[in-house]
């Protein structure tokens, strides 16, 4: 099955394609990177010019897996409207990503994980997961102060791609994992999994997961 992903929840996106399954295997055909400012204008032409680059139409696609927050309030509006016109004209499922679970599972390990992100503002945004072998099972995901975060990670693997939290983090002594942030293809696996798994939505209900930030306060410098 040819799946699409696509992230536009940051200063820069991706979109890419994978050929996945039968089993939970997929692999990725190539990533293409986004320019942020311009997810409106660029985003259809470069699905539409990765598509035909491998010789794929729309048609060809079987399902998606898009980010659906934390992130840009405009950026993810964008992206996730795409992604609901293509899955209403071509009948197929939709996986919605957390960035922040994406993140926790970047580092590769076991057990109870805490992914964060700046939010901007003195806050974080903050994801508790615990990983294993049966995948990423979100505790809770919640907005809160940088304070509130330092006090709560104790005895906690932090991982985050942010430079501040991870400097405010071993500045307090704690234990933090600096990933990468997060690409398309990441989100291509942990979409097929959530597909895999029947955790799929429709494209009515598709919607931003902005976790506690109203509308006035949604937004991230250069979305």
């Amino acid at each position: 099955m040819l799946l699409l992903a696509v992230d536009t929840s940051g200063k820069q996106g991706s979109i890419a394609i994978a050929q996945c399954g039968p089993d939970d295997a997929c692999e990725v055909i190539e990533v293409a990177a986004l320019s942020g400012g311009t997810f409106s204008a660029e985003l259809v032409p470069q699905i539409d010019a990765l598509l035909a680059k491998h010789k794929f139409s729309k048609a060809d696609i079987g399902a998606f897996a898009v980010v659906s927050g934390p992130g840009s309030f405009t950026g993810l509006r964008i992206g996730l409207a795409v992604i609901k016109g293509l899955a209403e004209v071509l009948a197929k499922p939709i996986a919605a990503v957390a960035l922040l679970q994406a993140l926790a599972s970047a580092a590769h390990l076991d057990g109870h994980v805490v992914a964060a992100l700046d939010a901007g503002r003195n806050e974080v945004f903050l994801g508790e997961y615990e990983v294993g072998a049966a995948g990423t099972q979100v505790i809770r995901e919640r907005l809160v102060t940088r304070d509130e975060w330092l006090e709560s990670a104790r005895g906690a693997v932090i991982v985050t791609a942010d430079n501040p939290l991870a400097e405010a983090a071993r500045a307090k002594g704690l234990r933090i994992i600096q990933v990468e942030r997060p690409r398309s293809d990441a989100i291509v696996q942990l979409g097929w999994k959530k597909i895999l798994s029947g955790e799929t939505i429709t494209p009515e209900a598709l919607e931003a997961n902005y976790i506690g930030r109203s509308e006035a306060d949604l937004f991230v410098k250069g979305s």
